[in-house]
This record gives C-alpha cells, structure tokens and sequence, in this order.
C-alpha cells in the first residue's frame, strides 16, 4: 500500500467520523424542536396563564411570529400584553376568541428563547385535552406546529406536535376541606372571646395570686 493511497484512507475515515457526529448532534436538536407550553396542566373550572415558549427559528431562520389557535372548551382567553410583541385577537361568531397572532417587534434569533402568554378560563364542561394549534413564521420560511398524537402514540414520535394542555377534575374537595378547617378555627376563636365569665376568673386568679405572694413578702419581713 503506497502512502498517498493511507493517506487517502485516512482522510476518507475521518470525515466519516466528523459527519456521523455531526448528524448525532443535530438529531437531538430536531427532535428537541418545538413550541411548549406550561403549565401543562389546569383544573376544570379554574383559570391560569398559559405560556408558549420556543428556543429556535424555522431551519435557523429568526422568528417574525406565532399565531396560536384556541380550541374549543375555553370561556375566556385573554392575551398578555408585552413591549417585545404586537397583538392580534381574532373572535368567532360567538363572540369568542378564536386565534391570537403575536406578531416580534424584532425578530427573534434562533439562539434566543422567546416566549407569549395568556390567560384562560376553563368552565365544568371543558374536555380532558385542549389542544393549541401553533403557526411559527420565521423571516425565512414557518413551521406549523400541528400534530396531535393518535390514541396509544407516543407524542415525542412527532415531528411537529402542537401545544397540549391536560384538564383534570376540579378540585372541590380540597376547598371544602380548607374551608371547614377555617369555619372551626373561627369558631375556636369566637367562642374563646364570648365567654366573659372564663376571662373573668381567670383575671380572678391571677390577682388573688398576686395578693398571696404580697401578703407572704410582708410576713417574712416581720418574723426577720
């Protein structure tokens, strides 16, 4: 085997090596790509702020805009304002809010983190799952970020999965409780304050007390 002929094989192997880890890291960093939202989880009835965050661009290109379409189940939606975005509130016939665009005001880099919130209102009837499709413009290109996993699919496997935010039964039980905690300690306490006779005595007590050890004093200085 002449030189030039290792040599060649050398420099064949080792770009062999540079591009298998170069697609090992990018393999991550597309399967890490998406837009979250957190809480990821509310109780029926309650309400709470939604934040939608991405950390990334369409293929590297900065981010223009997001537009976030409610699903159905929410009796209010109210965006929060931000210096770093412009707002669009689109409403169905309804009256409703049916899809919220916010729109940079610069565009945001793929190596920056930009999040939008907003807060909603659930009501009893809300269904188990609300679903929030995502549309990512970019300056170059978007990214529609759709996906919703079948019944026994894994939501990681997706490509492009849409925000999803889980509903769980209100929790009634636990303010019952509190409250009758709160009913009793009320209690405990009122009844300590209307029973003049107990703080009476009580008062009673401690004087005579007093008196005692006064009158006690007194004796031993006379017998000394």
């Amino acid at each position: 085997m002449t030189r030039n002929t290792r040599t060649r094989r050398l420099r064949i192997a080792a770009a062999g090596v540079l591009g298998g880890a170069a697609l090992a890291l990018a393999v991550p960093v597309m399967a890490g790509a998406h837009v979250g939202v957190s809480p990821d989880e509310l109780a029926a009835g309650d309400h709470g702020v939604l934040t939608f965050s991405f950390s990334h661009g369409c293929e590297n290109s900065p981010t223009t805009a997001l537009r976030i379409t409610m699903p159905e189940g929410l009796a209010s939606v109210a965006p929060t304002m931000d210096s770093d975005w412009n707002i669009q509130v689109e409403r169905g016939d309804d009256g409703l809010v049916s899809a919220v665009t916010y729109t940079a005001v610069t565009p945001v880099p793929t190596d920056l983190r930009g999040a939008v919130s907003m807060g909603v209102g659930l009501d009893e009837s809300t269904p188990a799952t609300l679903a929030f499709p995502v549309v990512q413009e970019c300056v170059e290109g978007s990214t529609e970020w759709t996906q919703l996993a079948e019944n026994g699919e894994d939501p990681h496997s997706l490509d492009a999965p849409a925000p999803v935010v889980s509903v769980t039964a209100a929790a009634a039980a636990g303010h019952g409780e509190h409250a009758e905690t709160n009913a009793a300690e009320d209690g405990t306490a009122a009844a300590a304050v209307s029973d003049p006779l107990g703080v009476a005595l009580g008062a009673g007590g401690l004087i005579a007390g007093f008196a005692a050890l006064v009158v006690a004093i007194l004796a031993y200085r006379r017998r000394a």
